[in-house]
C-alpha cells in the first residue's frame, strides 16, 4: 500500500509521531522534532518495514481509528476475519508531576484484546542516521535496547521480548504495554505506570480544551485543529515548527520538498494569533519568551525568517540520500536554506504577538518599557527594510522584489509601536512611530497600486497578483468595503481562484508554474468572502474545505484542486490556522442556543 497523508497524530510538545490507518508508528523524530526519525518509513520508498512500528494482527480485514474526546490519545481497531479485535491506545505522555511537566522523550502504546483470540506479530524497527542503517539492539529479561548514533531507546514490555524481537507471531490474552523511551531502567510496573500515564495525559489534554473559547458550531474541528497546533510547540524552548514532517512533495515528482520542522516567525504568527483567539495563552506565553530570545540575539540587527526549535540561525540543508522520499520522491531535505534569505514581513510578525503582552492583564508576565526599547529596534529595522527588494513570504529562491505584503507587515509594526507606545504614556514615541507608519503607507500607496490593472500588485516591480493581498484587510491596513480592496480583490478571485481553492499565485517561480492550491489562500479566500458580505458562498467554501481534511480531521500545506488529494507537509500550521479562523468567523452566536 503506497503511502498517504492519512495520519493522526500523537505528541506531547517534547516529541510525536504521525500514526497511519492501520495503527503503525511511520514517522516520529528524537529527541525532538527536528531531530532524527528513528520512524522514517513515510519517506522509505518501498521499504516500508524499516523505520516503523506496527502490529499487525493475523486475519486482518479491518482498522477504524479516533481519538478520546478532546485528547491526543489516539485509538486504533483492528478486526481479523475470524472476528477477533484488539485495540491500541498511542499517547506520548504529557501532565504534571513533581511540579513540573513531565513530557518524556517517549511514546506509550497499549494493545487490548476485546474480542475473540487475536494473534498478534509486533514489528518495531527503528533506524538511524535518516534511515541510513537500522538500530542495533541489545536486551534483558523485559526489555530491548535500541542504539541510535550517541543515544538510545529502551523498550520496556510486558509483552514476550522473545516474540517482538523476532518478530513472531503470538496469541494475546491479556493488555499488553510497551513504553519506548530513555536508556534508563523503567521504575515501577509497567502495566499500572502505563494506565495511569494514559489517564493522567487524558486528564491534561481534556483540562487544557475546557479552557478553549471555541464557536457554536464546528466544535469538533476547531479542537482537533487547536490540539494539533498545540503539539507543534516545543515546549522548552516556546518554539512552534511550521509542520512536523519535512520533504512531503507540495505536487507530484515537483522537487517541492522542503524540511519544515523549524520556527518560521511568519508561521508561528499566525499560530499564536488563532490560538490567543480561543483563549490558549499558554502557547502565545511560551512563545513570546522564544522572540524575546531571538530579539535580544539579533540585537537589532537582521531577524531570519526561520530558526531552529532551540534558537540556532545555521540550518545548513542537505539532502538524506539513504531515503527515497514520499512514494519515492525525493529527494529528502534536511535543514532549510531559507535561514540565508531576507524576509521583511517578519518584522511585524514579531511585533504584533508581542504587543498584546503590553495589554493582556491575563498573562503571567506583561511586558514593560525595557521590553519596548527591545522592540523598538524591531520597529527600526522595518523602518529602514520596508522599501527594500526580499525574498517575500514565499521564499523565491532566486529572486528578489520589494513585496507588498512584506511593506504592509512593516507598516503593521510600525503602527503596532504605536499603539504600545500610547499605553505605556510615551506621547513623543507615538507621534514618532505614527509618522513612520504613514509614510510607509504613502509608499506603499505609490508602488503597490497598479493604475492599469485596478488593483495592488503582488511587489512594487512586477504587475502580478498573490493571495497575500488578501490579508490587507486583516492586518487593519484596509476596511473591508474599500474600494481598493474590493477591486483588488476581484481581480484575484479572476487570476488565482480555482473553483473553491485558491493559488498562492499563478505566475511562474523557481519551479515553474504552482500545481496545486495552496491551502491557507483558500481560507483567505473564505474569509474575504464574508467580509464583503458572501456569507453563504464563503460557508458553503468552508464546508467542501472541510471535506478534504483527513479523517484525523486536519489538513497539510497545499491540495490538488482537480482530484482533491492532499500535498506538502502535514500537519501544517497555516492551514490548521485557517480552520480555526474561519470556523470563528462564520459560526453562529452562541446566544443562538441560551
Amino acid at each position: 500500500m503506497k503511502p498517504d497523508l492519512e495520519l493522526s497524530p500523537i505528541g506531547n510538545c517534547q516529541v510525536s509521531a504521525l500514526i497511519d490507518r492501520e495503527g503503525a508508528i511511520v514517522w516520529g523524530c528524537v529527541p525532538r522534532v527536528d531531530g532524527d526519525p528513528v520512524f522514517c518509513s513515510l519517506l522509505n520508498g518501498d521499504a516500508r518495514d524499516r523505520g516503523i512500528w506496527r502490529f499487525e494482527l493475523e486475519g486482518q480485514t479491518s482498522a477504524t481509528q479516533r481519538y478520546e474526546r478532546n485528547t491526543a490519545i489516539l485509538v486504533t481497531r483492528l478486526e481479523s476475519e475470524d472476528g477477533s479485535a484488539v485495540e491500541i491506545h498511542d499517547f506520548a505522555p504529557r501532565f504534571e508531576r513533581s511540579g513540573r511537566m513531565y513530557r518524556p522523550v517517549a511514546y506509550a502504546r497499549i494493545v487490548r484484546p476485546v474480542a475473540g483470540a487475536p494473534r498478534m506479530r509486533v514489528v518495531l524497527a527503528p533506524m538511524m542516521e535518516y534511515g541510513a542503517k537500522l538500530a542495533e539492539t541489545t536486551n534483558g529479561t523485559n526489555h530491548v535496547r535500541y542504539l541510535i548514533g550517541p543515544q538510545a531507546l529502551r523498550l520496556t514490555t510486558d509483552a514476550p521480548v522473545g516474540y517482538v524481537l523476532e518478530g513472531r507471531s503470538y496469541r494475546v490474552e491479556s493488555d499488553q504495554h510497551f513504553f519506548l523511551g530513555p536508556d534508563e531502567p523503567f521504575v515501577g510496573n509497567i502495566r499500572s505506570e502505563v494506565r495511569r500515564s494514559e489517564a493522567a495525559t487524558a486528564r491534561y489534554w481534556q483540562h487544557w480544551v475546557r479552557g478553549l473559547h471555541i464557536p457554536l458550531e464546528w466544535q469538533e474541528e476547531v479542537i482537533r485543529a487547536a490540539i494539533a497546533l498545540k503539539l507543534c510547540q516545543h515546549e522548552e524552548t516556546g518554539a512552534i515548527v511550521a509542520a512536523l514532517t519535512t520533504s512531503i512533495p507540495e505536487a507530484a515528482n515537483s522537487q517541492r520538498n522542503w524540511d519544515y520542522r523549524y520556527c518560521w516567525i511568519r508561521d508561528s504568527y499566525y499560530t499564536v494569533q488563532a490560538l490567543n483567539r480561543l483563549g490558549a495563552l499558554d502557547v502565545l506565553e511560551k512563545y513570546l519568551a522564544y522572540l524575546r530570545n531571538i530579539v535580544d540575539l539579533a540585537r537589532g540587527g537582521q531577524i531570519q525568517p526561520l530558526y531552529s526549535v532551540m534558537g540556532e540561525t545555521e540550518l545548513h540543508e542537505f539532502e538524506a540520500e539513504k531515503l527515497a522520499g514520499y512514494r519515492g520522491m525525493g529527494p529528502v531535505r534536511v535543514g532549510n536554506a531559507a535561514y540565508k534569505q531576507v524576509q521583511y514581513d517578519c518584522y511585524g510578525q514579531i511585533v504584533m504577538p508581542t504587543a498584546q503582552a503590553f495589554f493582556d492583564t491575563r498573562l503571567l508576565r506583561m511586558a514593560d518599557d525595557r521590553d519596548f526599547e527591545h522592540l523598538e529596534e524591531v520597529g527600526e529595522a522595518a523602518w529602514a527594510k520596508h522599501d527594500k527588494p526580499d525574498a517575500g513570504l514565499w521564499e523565491f529562491r532566486t529572486r528578489q522584489e520589494v513585496h507588498t505584503y512584506s511593506a504592509v507587515m512593516c507598516w503593521a509594526a510600525c503602527d503596532r509601536l504605536a499603539n504600545v507606545a500610547a499605553r505605556l504614556g510615551k506621547g513623543d514615541r507615538v507621534i514618532y512611530w505614527q509618522e513612520r507608519a504613514s509614510a510607509i503607507r504613502a509608499k506603499i500607496e505609490e508602488m503597490a497600486w497598479a493604475d492599469e490593472g485596478d488593483h495592488y500588485r503582488a511587489s512594487f516591480q512586477s504587475d502580478y497578483l498573490d493571495a497575500s493581498l488578501l490579508q490587507m484587510v486583516e492586518l487593519r491596513y484596509l476596511k473591508p468595503d474599500d474600494e481598493r480592496f474590493l477591486k483588488t480583490f476581484a481581480a484575484i478571485e479572476r487570476d488565482l481562484r480555482r473553483g473553491n481553492h485558491m493559488l498562492r499565485y499563478a505566475a511562474e517561480d523557481d519551479f515553474g508554474a504552482p500545481e496545486t492550491a495552496f491551502n491557507v489562500c483558500t481560507f483567505w479566500l473564505i474569509e474575504a468572502l464574508a467580509l464583503v458580505g458572501r456569507r453563504d458562498e464563503a460557508r458553503g467554501i468552508f464546508g467542501d474545505m472541510l471535506s478534504h481534511t483527513t479523517h484525523s480531521g486536519l489538513l497539510s500545506e497545499d491540495l490538488d484542486y482537480e482530484t482533491g488529494e492532499l500535498w506538502g507537509n502535514f500537519p501544517q500550521t497555516y492551514s490548521l490556522v485557517g480552520i480555526i479562523n474561519c470556523a470563528g468567523l462564520l459560526s453562529k452566536p452562541w446566544s443562538e442556543v441560551r
